[in-house]
C-alpha cells in the first residue's frame, strides 16, 4: 500500500506494507541513521522524533506515523556545510566513538533541549536513559548536551577544557618539545558524517537482488544431528537456497581472528553433524525476503539423537562427564577423553621452597561468570560477486585480513578472489575478532550467485555469537611479615565452552596479567581450559586481563588487612616498576609461539602518580574519618571505598604487524592508507595525527583510508590493544620517509646543495635560511615539473616489546544491609598509558571502559536454565548501565613516556575493564566487612553474604 508521510518537513509518499515498522520504511527510503538494535526498540538505536516527541521506530507501525510529524537527524543541519549546535557539540566534547547510536542521542538532546532550553545534568541523563550506549560511558553526551544548551541560549561557550592530564615525571621526560598535533584533543576524522548519520555502517546500503538469511541453530545442548530434511523449505516459494552438514564441505578451521597459523585446536566446521550448545548453528536459509527466510527455517526437520550434556568447566573435566568433541578429524585437543582443551603451565623459581619461608601463606578461591560483549549493532555481513567474479564481504568484523585468510579454505577459493571490506562498526568489544559469519553468507553467495545479507537478532547475539571465559580460579600466597611476597601460584579451570576459540591465549593473558603485576621470586601458572556445553567464549575487551585482575586485587586487599597493613601501601611495596624485569612474559607467549624470547624490562611507570592522583581524586582519607562509613538518618547504608591496581599489556610482542602507506596529493594532501580497524575508539584519527605531526599539517590534511583487504596494505586488525602502538609507528615511519622526500624535493626547488636542516611545519618546508616552499608547490613540482615522482612511501612495524600500561581504579559504594543493594557512587580512573596521543579519545575509553566493567562486577550475567539453554537472551533481562545509572566518574591520564612507543604512547583501550570489579568488591568490604569472592555483586548475592 502506497503512505503519504512528512519526514523532515516534507511530504513523501512510500509503498509498504500494513505490519512493517516504522524503523523499516524509513531505512527503506534511505534514512539510514535510523538502526537496528533489536526488534524490541530497548537499545533505542531507532529513535525518532515524533511531534518532537522521542520514539521508538522498532515498534511503532508505519501506519501509526501517518498524519504525524517526522524527524531524523538527516534533517537536522541546516545545509550540507553546517551542524546543528548539538551536532557541533557531540563533535568537540568527544561524545562520538563508534557513532552507531549517536543520531538517536543527538535527537534525545534536541527533544529535551525544545522544551528545555536549561537541563541540568539529571535532565541530560534522563533525556539519554532510552538510548543504550555500550562505549562512551554517558560522560561526554552528557557534557554535549549540557553545552549545546549553553549555545543554544546564546551563551558563548569556551573552547572544550578535555580530560586532565598529570605529568608523571616531568623531569625525566625526554624529547618533550613542543608538538603541534600529537597530544591534542583534535576532533575525530568520521565525528561530522557520524553527527550528521551518514550512511557508514555495514547495512546503510542496498544491491539489487539482494537475498537475505536466516540462521537455523540448536534447540539442545548437545546432540548428535541423524538427518536433516530441507524439502519442504527449498520448495517454499522465494527461498532460493539451504545450506547445512549435509551439502557443506566438512572443513576443519578455528574461527578466532588470530594471526597465522591460528592457535590450536581447529574443532569448527561450517555445519557439522553433531551440536554441542543451545543455539549452535544447524542450518542457513536465503530467501528474497527475512519473512520469507523466517518461515522456511520452520520448515527444516532435523533428527536429533540427544547426548548427555555439562556445563561447569570443574565438572567437565571429572572422569565419566560427556565427551563434547568425540570426532576424529579434530587435531590439537589436549585430552578430548576428559574436554581438557589444552593445560597451559609456567614456572619461575620454587613455590614450594617459596611457600616454606612465607611467615603467612594465603590460600582463596575465586569465581568469574559467563557476559556478553554486546555491541548495540549486532553481527552483520553482506556479501556479493563483483563484476571481476571475485567475492565480495562487506563485514562488521575487526580482522578484515584474518577474516579474508580463513574464510578463503572454507569456501574453496583461493584469497585473491576475496574482498573483505570493514567499514565503520557499530561497537566490536572484541566480539568481532572472529570470523563468525562471513563463511554462511559467502557460503549462500556462491550457491546463489546473489547477493546475501545476514544480520543476527539480538537473542542470536547473545547464544550464537562470542562472550567472556568463566574461570574458577584459587590464589596461594607466600608473605612475610614485613610485606614482602614470596611465592605465588595462580590455578584456574576455564570453560571454554562447546569450541576451543581463543581458548588457549585468553588463558595464557590471564596468567601474564596476574603473574606479572607484582615482583615475587617464585611463581606458577597451572591451567586447565575445558570445554562445556555452553555458548562459546572468545575475546572480550581486557582479554583474559579482568579475571585474573578481579582474583588478584581482592586477594591482595584479602591479605593486607589480615596482616594489618595498609592496602595501598602493601601493594606499592610489591607492584612492579621502571626497571623491573617481567620474567613470567617468555613463558606464556601468545599460546604456544614463541613470541617473547628475552626477559622484558619496564621501561616507562606512573603507578605511584597515578594512586596519588586517583586517591587524591576520591578523596580516599575519608575510609580514615570517624562516622564516614555511615550514612546519617539511615542506618542500614554502610559507605566503603575500594581500590585495584592494573597493569595490562600493548600489542603481542614479535607477532602483531601493523604497516601504512602514504602519497601526497597535488594540493599537498596526503592519503594515509593503513589496514588498522577503527571500532570507534578513534584510531583512525590517532594515526592521522601520527602522520601529520611528522609532515607538518593538519589532521585535515591527512585523508584517511582503512580495513580494505584490496586497498589497504596489511594489519592484524584491532586487537590485543595495538593499534595506536604497532600501527601507529608504522605510520610514523612512513610518514618520515615521506617528510624526507619533501625535504629533498624542497632542496631542488631551493637550490640547496643538501636537506639537512629543512623543517616541516605550516604546510611548508621551511629551509635554515629562512626560505620557504609550500607543500602544494612540492607536490606540483613533483608530479609536474622537474625529475617527476609520485612522493610515496610505506612501512611496517613488529615489536619485540609489549609496554605495559598502568592504572589506579577506585571506587565509592553505598550497600544497603537490608536488601544487598549495592549502590557504585563514584568511579575514579588514573591511567598511565604513555603520552596520549589525542586526550579526548583517550578519555572517551577510559569512561566507556570504566563503565563496561561496571557492568562485569556489579549487574551482568548469563544466566542458564538446567538444560542450558539461555534465560535472558535480551536486553532488560540481561542489564547494561542506562545513562541515568551511571555514578559520578572520572578519567585522569599520567603521562609517562614510553621510549618504544611512536611519541612516547602505549596502549589505552582495554585496562579501563581491569580495575573496576575488584575495586568495588573491595568497597563493599571497606563498607560491610564481608568478602565476597565472586562476582556480579547481584543484592542476592552480597545479602547471602551479609547473613553467611
Amino acid at each position: 500500500m502506497e503512505l503519504s508521510l512528512n519526514i523532515n518537513g516534507r511530504n513523501q509518499t512510500l509503498t509498504s506494507h500494513p505490519t512493517d515498522t516504522l524503523r523499516h520504511v524509513l531505512r527503506g527510503a534511505g534514512y539510514y541513521s535510523v538502526r537496528f538494535g533489536s526488534d524490541d526498540g530497548v537499545t533505542g538505536a531507532g529513535a525518532v522524533l515524533l511531534d518532537g516527541r522521542l520514539v521508538n521506530s522498532d515498534t511503532l507501525l508505519v501506519s501509526q506515523a501517518v498524519g504525524h510529524k517526522i524527524e531524523t537527524i538527516e534533517g537536522l543541519a541546516p545545509s550540507i556545510d553546517q551542524l546543528h549546535p548539538i551536532q557541533k557539540a557531540f563533535i568537540e566534547t568527544g561524545a562520538i566513538q563508534s557513532g552507531y547510536s549517536t543520531p538517536a542521542m543527538i535527537l534525545a538532546a534536541k527533544a529535551l533541549l525544545d522544551k528545555n532550553p536549561d537541563p541540568s545534568e539529571v535532565d541530560a541523563r534522563d533525556a539519554l536513559s532510552g538510548v543504550l550506549c555500550r562505549e562512551t560511558g554517558y560522560l561526554k553526551p552528557v557534557e554535549a548536551i549540557l553545552r549545546a544548551a549553553a549555545a543554544l541560549r546564546g551563551e558563548d561557550v569556551p573552547p572544550y577544557d578535555g580530560p586532565q592530564i598529570v605529568d608523571a615525571h616531568q623531569s625525566k621526560i625526554k624529547n618533550q618539545k613542543s608538538k603541534m598535533v600529537v597530544g591534542k584533543p583534535e576532533t575525530k576524522v568520521d565525528a561530522v558524517k557520524l553527527a550528521k548519520g551518514n550512511p557508514a555502517f555495514v547495512d546503510d546500503m542496498e544491491m539489487r537482488g539482494m537475498l537475505y538469511a536466516k540462521l537455523l541453530t540448536s534447540p539442545h545442548a548437545h546432540a548428535r544431528i541423524l538427518d536433516i530434511d530441507d524439502t519442504a523449505a527449498v520448495a517454499l516459494p522465494g527461498v532460493r537456497a539451504v545450506i547445512h552438514t549435509k551439502n557443506v564441505e566438512r572443513v576443519k578451521y578455528a574461527s578466532g581472528g588470530q594471526s597465522y597459523p591460528n592457535p590450536p585446536p581447529l574443532d569448527q566446521v561450517s555445519f557439522d553433524n553433531k551440536v554441542r550448545y543451545v543455539g549452535d548453528r544447524v542450518a542457513a536459509v536465503a530467501a528474497d525476503t527475512p519473512e520469507i527466510a523466517e518461515e522456511a527455517l520452520k520448515l527444516i526437520k532435523v533428527e536429533y539423537e540427544i547426548l548427555p550434556a555439562v556445563f561447569d568447566e570443574n565438572e567437565a573435566i571429572q572422569p565419566g562427564a560427556p565427551v563434547i568433541h568425540d570426532e576424529e578429524d579434530t587435531e590439537g585437543i589436549h585430552d578430548a577423553s576428559r574436554n581438557i582443551v589444552h593445560h597451559i603451565t609456567a614456572d619461575l623459581g620454587d613455590v614450594a621452597q617459596g611457600f616454606a619461608q612465607a611467615d603467612f601463606v594465603f590460600e582463596r578461591s575465586y569465581y568469574v561468570h559467563q557476559v556478553q560483549q554486546a555491541p548495540i549493532e549486532p553481527h552483520i555481513a553482506i556479501s556479493w560477486w563483483d563484476e571481476d567474479e571475485r567475492l565480495v564481504i562487506r563485514t562488521s568484523t575487526q580482522v578484515p585480513f584474518h577474516a579474508r585468510r580463513m574464510v578463503a579454505p572454507l569456501l574453496g577459493l583461493p584469497a585473491r578472489r576475496i574482498r573483505v571490506i570493514k567499514p565503520r562498526i557499530g561497537g566490536g568489544f572484541g566480539v568481532k575478532q572472529e570470523m563468525l559469519i562471513e563463511d554462511i553468507v559467502g557460503h549462500l553467495t556462491l550457491k546463489t550467485g546473489r547477493p546475501v545479507r545476514m544480520e543476527l537478532t539480538r537473542s542470536e547475539e547473545f547464544r550464537s555469537s562470542r562472550t567472556r571465559h568463566p574461570q574458577t580460579i584459587t590464589w596461594k600466597t607466600g608473605v612475610m611479615k614485613d610485606g614482602r611476597l614470596t611465592s605465588q601460584k595462580f590455578t584456574v579451570i576455564a570453560n571454554t565452552g562447546a569450541y576451543g576459540t581463543h581458548g588457549l591465549t585468553v588463558q595464557t593473558v590471564t596468567g601474564l596479567r596476574g603473574l606479572s603485576s607484582y615482583n615475587c621470586p617464585n611463581r606458577q601458572f597451572d591451567c586447565v581450559v575445558a570445554y562445556t556445553n555452553l555458548p562459546v567464549p572468545g575475546a572480550y575487551r581486557g582479554y583474559g586481563g579482568p579475571q585474573a585482575l578481579f582474583s588478584l586485587e581482592n586477594h591482595m586487599d584479602e591479605i593486607a588487612h589480615e596482616l594489618g597493613l595498609d592496602p595501598i601501601e602493601f601493594r606499592r611495596q610489591n607492584w612492579v616498576q621502571a626497571g623491573d624485569p617481567m620474567p613470567i612474559a617468555p613463558l606464556l607467549g601468545e599460546g604456544e609461539k614463541e613470541t617473547v624470547i628475552d626477559v622484558p624490562i619496564i621501561e616507562s611507570c606512573g603507578l605511584n602518580e597515578c594512586f596519588e592522583q586517583g586517591m587524591k581524586a576520591i578523596e580516599w582519607q575519608r575510609k580514615s574519618e570517624p562516622g564516614w562509613h555511615e550514612v546519617p538518618g539511615k542506618p542500614h547504608l554502610r559507605r566503603g571505598l575500594g581500590a585495584a591496581m592494573c597493569m595490562h599489556g600493548t600489542a603481542i610482542p614479535g607477532l602483531d604487524m601493523g604497516s601504512a602507506s602514504i602519497k601526497m596529493n597535488d594540493d599537498g594532501s596526503f592519503n594515509l592508507l593503513v589496514g588498522a580497524t577503527d571500532l570507534g575508539t578513534g584510531s583512525d584519527t590517532v594515526l592521522a595525527q601520527m602522520a601529520a605531526e611528522a609532515l607538518g599539517v593538519q589532521v585535515t590534511d591527512i585523508i584517511i583510508y582503512s580495513s580494505d583487504t584490496d586497498m589497504t596494505p596489511f594489519d592484524v586488525g584491532a586487537y590485543a590493544s595495538s593499534t595506536t602502538y604497532i600501527s601507529g609507528t608504522a605510520v610514523k615511519r612512513a610518514a618520515e620517509q615521506v617528510a624526507q622526500q619533501i625535504k629533498e624535493r624542497a632542496a631542488l626547488i631551493l637550490g640547496l646543495d643538501s636537506p639537512e636542516g629543512i623543517r616541516l611545519e605550516n604546510k611548508q618546508a621551511v629551509a635554515p635560511d629562512g626560505r620557504h616552499v609550500t607543500l602544494e608547490a612540492i607536490a606540483l613540482h613533483s608530479l609536474h615539473q622537474e625529475e617527476q615522482r609520485q612522493i610515496m612511501a610505506s612501512a611496517s612495524y613488529v615489536s619485540a616489546a609489549s609496554p605495559p600500561p598502568f592504572a589506579g581504579q577506585f571506587a565509592e559504594v553505598e550497600v544497603d544491609t537490608e536488601t544487598g543493594q549495592v549502590t557504585v557512587t563514584k568511579l575514579v580512573m588514573a591511567v598511565d598509558a604513555g603520552v596520549p596521543i589525542n586526550p579526548l579519545t583517550a578519555s572517551g575509553q577510559v569512561e566507556g571502559g570504566m563503565v563496561q566493567a561496571l557492568g562485569y562486577g556489579h549487574c551482568e550475567e548469563m544466566v542458564y536454565d538446567e538444560t542450558g539453554d539461555l534465560i535472558n537472551d535480551e536486553f532488560g533481562p540481561y542489564h547494561i548501565y542506562r545513562a541515568d545509572e551511571t555514578p559520578w566518574m572520572q578519567a585522569i591520564l599520567v603521562q609517562t613516556n614510553e621510549p618504544t612507543g611512536p611519541f612516547g604512547a602505549k596502549a589505552i583501550a582495554e585496562i579501563p575493564k581491569d580495575g573496576v570489579a575488584p575495586a568495588i568488591a573491595n568497597a563493599v568490604f571497606d563498607a560491610t566487612g564481608v568478602r565476597i569472592h565472586r562476582i556480579p555483586l547481584t543484592p542476592a548475592r552480597v545479602y547471602a553474604a551479609l547473613q553467611g
